[in-house]
């Protein structure tokens, strides 16, 4: 930190200066100097970091995303808010168990083999999720209510998978339980907005779809609140504990991948009854449901631009045939005839 105060950042803040100085004389500003100066402001910054979370006890850790590699985080994963309000966890839902006060401690002790399992099915709802993300995160949310609440959906989906690994912010099964209810709750919402989309909608295939995958969503909703009621059950035998909690783990996981795979199929068909139909002449007078607007590009992040030497490749002068001068033929001419 004080490396960081007394030097990092008063380099960094002489480089951006000296950059809108040169810019506001049209003068070229050296890149690769200003790229270093912020890599070294980004490498404090991501050490202390590192030193926090690496003092902080389980307890304080709000997701699993903050201890893994940060390399299969999408947009919506990134910026997870926190929910309104949570179950604190002073309430044990095993008082007769020492050692686990509440369900997300209990899906901790899991035996191995139920783990690996839950690890699978897991990884089968990130496949789901990096769909889910195609389709929805190139939609600007401004205007679009059909994006909002699909992206928030898919915060809450993505924490209840988190619970039945032991890790993120739902600690008690009375928080997946509102948990769900959340995601049925903005169902709802979804399931209202989608039907005015389609009942703007003439007679199509794409209506159709549309009304069908709204009745997937309900069903997958009510699937969610039944399975989040159901938590894993712990046994004391001779000391020693014993959890189990697999087939409620996979459920509910299960119905949070079918649930996010609706959620898409609304939005593509949402977008298509939308913008590819023609509207009467009634409905264009109409300020539209939803506004479906491409997002902006991101910027890039800053890369240190390789010279243009190194990114040519380097060509060697192939062998010629040497040309002689014609003096020094002329004078070996005349060393053959003085021999002779």
């Amino acid at each position: 930190v004080r490396l960081l105060k007394s030097d990092v950042m008063p380099n960094f803040s002489s480089h951006v200066e000296n950059a809108v100085n040169a810019l506001g004389v049209n003068k070229t500003v050296d890149e690769n100097e200003f790229i270093d100066a912020s890599r070294l402001v980004y490498d404090g910054v991501r050490e202390i970091r590192r030193a926090v979370l690496l003092n902080r006890g389980e307890e304080d850790v709000d997701s699993d995303t903050e201890w893994e590699e940060e390399t299969d985080i999408s947009e919506i994963g990134s910026v997870r808010p926190q929910v309104e309000s949570r179950t604190e966890s002073l309430i044990d839902e095993y008082p007769d168990i020492s050692g686990i006060t509440n369900a997300r401690e209990a899906m901790k002790k899991l035996p191995d083999e139920e783990k690996a399992k839950i690890a699978q099915q897991v990884e089968v709802f990130r496949v789901e999720k990096r769909a889910f993300d195609r389709e929805v995160s190139k939609w600007d949310d401004q205007g679009n209510d059909v994006i909002v609440l699909a992206k928030h959906m898919c915060m809450i989906m993505m924490e209840m998978t988190d619970f039945t690994r032991g890790r993120g912010p739902l600690k008690t099964t009375m928080d997946v339980i509102n948990a769900a209810k959340k995601i049925s709750e903005a169902g709802t919402k979804l399931d209202k907005l989608a039907r005015a989309i389609a009942d703007q909608c003439p007679e199509s295939t794409t209506k159709k779809d549309l009304l069908a995958y709204l009745q997937r969503i309900a069903l997958y909703c009510h699937q969610l609140n039944i399975t989040s009621k159901v938590k894993a059950d712990v046994q004391n035998v001779s000391g020693e504990l014993i959890v189990s909690g697999l087939d409620s783990a996979t459920s509910l996981i299960q119905a949070a991948k079918n649930l996010m795979n609706a959620v898409v199929l609304t939005v593509k068909a949402s977008y298509v009854a939308s913008t590819k139909y023609r509207k009467t002449e009634e409905q264009t007078k109409l300020a539209p449901l939803v506004v479906w607007r491409m997002k902006a590009p991101e910027k890039k992040p800053l890369v240190r631009r390789e010279a243009p030497e190194d990114v040519k490749a380097k060509v060697r002068k192939g062998a010629g045939v040497k040309q002689t001068s014609p003096l020094k033929m002329l004078s070996d001419f005349e060393g053959l005839q003085d021999s002779d």
